[in-house]
């Protein structure tokens, strides 16, 4: 059956209001390059990321590689098994060694617990991830870097929106990578951010973003992770509606767990302000999992593995460390739909035939 209720869908802004944005990108001139809509987002999203610096770049996985760049990562990076595949391939494009530590027993995110075990002369970062925009537990991960002189990037992709203890979540670590791609809650079609506190640092982040040079002053050697004012134009537009896109977002979540109570679905944590961006479901087995699958696929509903495979059974990889509860949960969660204007009809067809599939 074709799909008719997909996974995820993006946000779209009024046409017209998209329109009045490029009327005003068109008689500047000015495409790309630093200009006057993108300087006003990096502004604007100040306050979401909860730093006093923030570079829009071109992606979500550049900002990974220009963090691991920017701290001169060369060695080990101890990370996760259970995330999206661009968390691992960013530590090897930067030649750079993954190490797995497996996740909590009853959570999605890395287990501290296991971090310090795994760390050798060779260790140099710590780059975790905010799975479905719910925090690590960035005090125990804080306190181990601080010990062995570690640094700690967090993958950031899914956490735009949630605050833990009162702060943006994309406050924590060293450097926080975020992901704007269309599928995120938060999009400007492409792109991506980096957040950091250090004024060195961030400066340092910049110029490698854009060739490394000021002009016809050159620093260092650079790349162009740079980001276009149309891309720009369409996140200030999105933005403008982000506080009725997690009202809305919050309500369809919390309708599906309701009705799906009884069944393991994400457990947020204590002084979490959830953004909501996904609702994960794990069945007890595979096979049960794509019962589930194959009998939204016949009302024409489409969810999907997040995350499959476990990046520890990557064919690319050599893993070093056992991750067994990444790799269990991997073969038997997905998330369900969830985007701005799935109706709540369409969401109670889907507890419907989940609950009879199980």
């Amino acid at each position: 059956m074709p799909v008719t209720i997909p996974v995820t869908k993006a946000f779209l802004p009024p046409f017209q209001d998209v329109v009045g944005m490029l009327q005003g990108i068109w008689d500047s001139g000015q495409l790309t390059n630093n200009g006057p809509l993108l300087k006003q987002l990096e502004a604007e999203l100040v306050p979401h990321h909860g730093t006093p610096h923030v570079l829009l770049a071109s992606n979500g996985t550049i900002t990974l590689q220009l963090a691991l760049r920017a701290f001169g990562i060369t060695g080990e990076v101890i990370t996760t098994p259970f995330s999206y595949v661009a968390s691992t391939t960013a530590i090897l494009w930067e030649r750079c060694t993954p190490v797995f530590v497996d996740i909590e027993p009853d959570g999605f995110n890395i287990d501290a617990d296991l971090i310090e075990r795994a760390i050798t002369p060779r260790t140099q970062a710590i780059l975790a991830t905010h799975v479905y925009g719910l925090p690590c537990n960035v005090e125990a991960i804080a306190d181990i870097a601080a010990r062995h002189g570690l640094k700690v990037i967090y993958d950031a992709a899914h956490a735009f929106g949630t605050r833990y203890r009162g702060r943006p979540l994309l406050s924590q670590g060293d450097i926080s990578s975020c992901s704007f791609h269309a599928t995120k809650i938060f999009h400007t079609v492409e792109g991506g951010s980096l957040a950091c506190a250090d004024p060195a640092l961030h400066r340092k982040l910049g110029l490698m973003r854009a060739f490394g040079h000021i002009k016809d002053e050159h620093f260092e050697p650079g790349i162009n992770a740079k980001n276009s004012e149309l891309h720009a134009a369409v996140g200030l537009l999105v933005l403008r509606h982000f506080p009725a896109i997690l009202e809305r977002r919050r309500a369809q979540w919390l309708r599906y767990a309701a009705g799906l109570r009884g069944m393991r679905i994400a457990r947020v944590p204590a002084e979490t302000e959830y953004n909501h961006s996904y609702f994960p479901l794990v069945l007890d087995s595979e096979r049960a999992m794509h019962q589930v699958v194959e009998a939204l696929a016949a009302i024409g509903v489409a969810p999907r593995r997040y995350f499959y495979p476990a990046l520890s059974n990557l064919p690319y990889v050599t893993a070093r460390g056992s991750c067994p509860i990444a790799e269990s949960l991997a073969l038997r969660v997905i998330c369900l739909p969830l985007y701005h204007d799935l109706g709540d009809a369409d969401i109670d067809r889907v507890i419907a035939v989940v609950r009879a599939s199980v």
